[in-house]
């Protein structure tokens, strides 16, 4: 099992770390712990360093890229057995998750990632009995948000009307949309599951759980809606269905007994502070679904142009490949998060901060390989998605628009990440704010429309938002006081619950 070795990807587990005085928040009074690495002496030095991280980021990474493709895939499966149902049910699937379900999964995603900040960095400082704490007022939050949300699947279809879309698409997609509810109560249980896995580095089962869940899946979406030809019942059953097994399966491993003290059962300790809870929730909520919604909206967008139809199908089977391309790197962006958030929580600044560097390497190379993958076969994958050959053009005109976003897209959420690891999702909320709606969508409209350059204007001027925003966070975390970033930390983690003497026996072994 992969919890075996665990040590590895533990601070403070793989070593024993002294009391240190008391920190306040100004790097002056900081001392970084002791088994911190000292700081780069050379290129060798360098270099050696990070291979020595590389080994623990991919170790969580590789399991996190594999699990957020298998999660992804479940929607995106759907919409390519949709495609082969017909031209109507491919629109009304996409813009449902696109939409509907986007907008949903945006702001449990966002609220969920709440924990981790907390649970990463409480993990780190061997503050092993407040998980389980925080993932239960996670639940009571993103339950009751759901029950808000609830609202948007049942008037799906007025709604989509009143934003431009056509009646058809609007109908159908709003059928989907109701048939779909149960997967919003299961996206209100699994985020907040998943963080608190995520950051005591139980990767492994969730990847079993992934994969079981995405074979699955794949059988019966073929079998209900081609095979017995119940169309869009077929996916919504299905779809419900596989996110329904991940969450019991995930809940099943921690009532088990093998997260030791993250989980001693329900406590009513989960009702308290969550007036705060609830303020940095809707933080890390705002900040992660303004970059969720900024690429559903080009669905929306599209839905305006002329022959609307080919153009949002064409433009949700790049948003498809872009989602599971966008996954690898959100792979990385839990990685680096939990790696940011442990070592901070243990008072390691240089270790976040090179967790960092060896992160955004990686995942700048992963795209540049997905990039040229796709440019070499931009004549052959569209025929995964569609019969269509209006579709099939349009896919193969925007390919090399869609190689430049996924290298981009790639380094991007690895920013994001170490800002979720660190605790800066207000400010990263006003980033995405500034760049991706003041700037992005409105040069994006004006290219698309104004200059009548249709999808690729909409697309190269919302490209253009996430280039500015970006560059936004390199130069935020380039100025980044680590040492002053850890020491926060510690008072972070005596806010919430926990205490701060740091000593093997708190952690969990």
């Amino acid at each position: 099992m992969a919890e075996a070795i665990e040590p590895l990807l533990s601070p403070t587990q793989e070593e024993h770390i002294q009391p240190q005085p008391k920190a306040d928040n100004t790097s002056s009074t900081f001392i970084a712990g002791s088994q911190d690495i000292p700081p780069i002496a050379g290129v060798c030095h360098f270099f050696r360093e990070c291979f020595a991280e590389s080994k623990k980021l991919w170790y969580l990474a590789g399991r996190c890229m594999f699990t957020s493709i298998c999660n992804y895939s479940l929607g995106a499966i759907t919409q390519v057995f949709a495609g082969h149902v017909g031209t109507l049910a491919l629109a009304a699937v996409s813009v449902e998750n696109s939409v509907i379900a986007g907008f949903s999964f945006g702001v449990m995603l966002g609220m969920g990632s709440a924990l981790e900040t907390l649970c990463g960095q409480a993990f780190g400082a061997g503050q092993i009995d407040m998980l389980g704490v925080y993932m239960q007022r996670s639940w009571i939050i993103l339950n009751s948000t759901a029950l808000v949300l609830l609202f948007l699947y049942i008037f799906a279809e007025q709604i989509l009307k009143l934003i431009g879309q056509t009646e058809e698409i609007s109908k159908a997609a709003g059928t989907f949309a109701i048939w779909m509810i149960p997967q919003l109560f299961a996206y209100a249980m699994n985020f907040p599951i998943a963080k608190f896995l995520q950051s005591q580095s139980k990767i492994m089962v969730m990847a079993v759980i992934a994969a079981a869940a995405l074979v699955l899946h794949t059988v019966f979406s073929w079998l209900l809606m081609l095979r017995l030809g119940w169309g869009l019942v077929g996916a919504a059953v299905v779809l419900n269905a596989s996110w329904i097994f991940i969450v019991a399966a995930q809940f099943s491993y921690i009532i088990s007994g093998t997260c030791g003290r993250a989980w001693t059962g329900f406590s009513w300790k989960a009702f308290q502070n969550l007036w705060g809870f609830v303020r940095l929730s809707l933080a890390s909520a705002v900040m992660l679904c303004l970059e969720v919604w900024y690429f559903m909206a080009l669905i929306l967008f599209a839905g305006y142009l002329k022959n609307a139809e080919v153009s949002v199908d064409a433009l949700s089977i790049c948003c498809n490949i872009l989602g599971w391309t966008t996954m690898v790197a959100l792979g990385m962006n839990v990685a680096v998060s939990v790696r940011v958030s442990n070592e901070l929580g243990a008072r390691h600044p240089r270790k976040a901060k090179l967790a960092l560097v060896v992160a955004v390497i990686s995942s700048f190379m992963i795209g540049l390989g997905i990039a040229a993958i796709l440019i070499i076969f931009r004549d052959k994958y569209p025929d995964l998605f569609s019969t269509n050959t209006q579709v099939k053009q349009v896919v193969k005109d925007l390919t090399p628009l869609l190689a430049f976003c996924i290298t981009l897209n790639n380094v991007q959420p690895v920013l994001s990440g170490v800002a979720v690891g660190a605790g800066w999702q207000a400010f990263v909320a006003y980033v995405n704010i500034g760049c991706y709606y003041i700037f992005g969508v409105p040069l994006g409209l004006i290219l698309g429309f104004k200059f009548d350059m249709g999808v690729k204007g909409i697309w190269c001027g919302m490209i253009s938002g996430t280039a500015v925003q970006t560059c936004v966070l390199f130069g935020m975390i380039y100025k980044t006081n680590w040492n002053k970033e850890a020491s926060i930390a510690e008072d972070r983690i005596k806010k919430w619950g926990g205490h701060t003497e740091f000593s093997e026996g708190n952690v969990e072994q």
